[in-house]
């Protein structure tokens, strides 16, 4: 059955959302899936400084860890999500060699994450010790793995059930060519990741998700051709939501756009450093596979315990 996603409002966590007409006619049974999501974290486990121009004592994973647990608390079904490069930053990496930061996300529960670009910098063997110290699932499709060390623990993509639903999560990553020093991603195939995207996107639909997730590390736009989250979603079909990263792209909500089908699809990113946590509701109706959607991107600043 096909889906209508509703882009209702922003600032959901202060309330007050319109709600689509089509849930307005009946009282249908519904369920709230909330989506968490990060991008770009870099390693910055601290708040930034007091006295830093733009961003004076904001972000920091405490802040992050806690204003999760809160939004737990008050919902019932919470997906936490990464969209990429949660190395490389602060003297944390270079000391820790990236434990540190998987340790801290660990904590928080995170469920999936995909691979960026800078979490290749210590190589795959690394990246995989690391990872040893968490057990959410790292997804990503259009990187051919199979004889690189992550060929174990890399998968295309993850299903989850929550609130009665089914939803498919897969990964993109950038062209590693010029980004990252060859030897550190020796083995890896890069493939396109339109095609790729579509190709994963019809696999979950046929597996019966509700709801299709892109963890992209692509990119929200460029001047270039570039392939980017904004082309990705208009030359696919099938995917509800682009979690993206890479471009460091502060939105100020979730941006809707037109899939190739001339269905909606919608895109998100949260800048960079863990100074935003970005949240995605989606209300979905069980009779009739409706839904609508609000967003919020919240800075995590002194107002966070």
């Amino acid at each position: 059955m096909e889906r209508r996603l509703f882009l209702q409002s922003t600032g959901i966590l202060a309330g007050a959302a319109i709600v689509a007409p089509s849930l307005m006619s009946a009282q249908k049974k519904t369920s709230k899936l909330v989506i968490l999501h990060t991008n770009d974290t870099h390693s910055n486990i601290d708040p930034f400084p007091v006295n830093h121009p733009k961003f004076p004592n904001m972000g920091g994973v405490s802040r992050r860890a806690n204003l999760v647990k809160s939004i737990r608390e008050q919902e019932d079904n919470v997906l936490l999500l990464d969209a990429g490069d949660i190395f490389q930053g602060t003297p944390y990496f270079n000391k820790f060699k990236g434990v540190l930061e998987m340790k801290t996300m660990e904590a928080m529960k995170y469920d999936v994450v995909t691979l960026g670009n800078h979490d290749f910098d210590i190589g795959m063997d690394a990246y995989k010790s690391a990872l040893s110290n968490a057990s959410f699932q790292v997804v990503n499709a259009n990187y051919e793995l199979g004889s690189t060390p992550l060929a174990d623990v890399v998968k295309p993509y993850t299903i989850i059930k929550k609130a009665g639903f089914k939803i498919g999560i897969f990964g993109l990553g950038v062209d590693l060519k010029g980004l990252v020093p060859v030897e550190s991603w020796k083995g890896l195939v890069y493939q396109d990741p339109i095609q790729i995207a579509q190709k994963q996107s019809d696999s979950l639909r046929k597996q019966g998700c509700d709801v299709v997730i892109c963890l992209s590390h692509i990119g929200y736009e460029y001047k270039s051709n570039q392939v980017s989250d904004k082309v990705l979603a208009a030359s696919t079909s099938g995917i509800d939501v682009i979690i993206g990263g890479h471009t460091h792209t502060f939105l100020e909500a979730i941006q809707e756009f037109k899939n190739k089908e001339g269905k909606s699809v919608f895109v998100n990113q949260v800048g960079y450093g863990g100074l935003k946590l970005g949240r995605i509701d989606i209300s979905l109706s069980h009779d009739d596979k409706n839904a609508s959607i609000a967003s919020d991107n919240r800075f995590l600043d002194e107002s966070i315990g």
